[in-house]
């Protein structure tokens, strides 16, 4: 695969990664939604995945090998978290929460940092609520969909021989 075409991919998937992170925002502030934990969570993951991919893009060697990797990881956390929520809005409605009696590792580090920009990582509203459904997907399915195609796109460029 050619240089050319690699980096074109990989600012793809930064551009896509920053285009989400600012849609989440748009679409929260301007349909005045709740946001959840895990929303706010998955906000900030493609959030670290645009400027890593970015990195990806525009270096060689492994500079780009770890910021790929990196990449891939957090692509891999957001495919979880996605599912997790999904499964959860999949639920009866009253049968579970995802907030407990202890806060979790996220739900810790988003309190943490709606703290610092109450904007951007302010959670108010509960993760098994389907509050807008686009095209008969919620948005945590949609977020799912990205996730998956970041993490494949990702894991294909990792593995392609002019990867290096």
């Amino acid at each position: 695969m050619a240089l050319l075409t690699q980096r074109r991919l990989w600012l793809l998937i930064a551009g896509a990664s920053a285009a989400l992170a600012l849609a989440s925002i748009l679409i929260t502030e301007g349909l005045a939604l709740q946001p959840c934990h895990l929303c706010i969570f998955q906000r900030l993951l493609f959030m670290l995945i645009a400027p890593l991919a970015l990195i990806a893009a525009l270096t060689k060697g492994w500079l780009r090998r770890i910021s790929a990797i990196l990449a891939a990881l957090v692509a891999l956390v957001g495919t979880a978290t996605a599912s997790y929520q999904t499964w959860l809005q999949a639920q009866p409605e009253g049968s579970v929460s995802c907030l407990g009696p202890d806060m979790g590792p996220i739900e810790q580090v988003v309190e943490w940092l709606g703290r610092l920009q109450p904007t951007l990582f302010m959670a108010t509203g509960f993760c098994e609520d389907v509050a807008l459904v686009i095209l008969g997907l919620s948005l945590a399915q949609w977020s799912l969909l990205a996730f998956l195609l970041m993490l494949g796109l990702s894991l294909w460029l990792l593995m392609s021989r002019s990867a290096a």
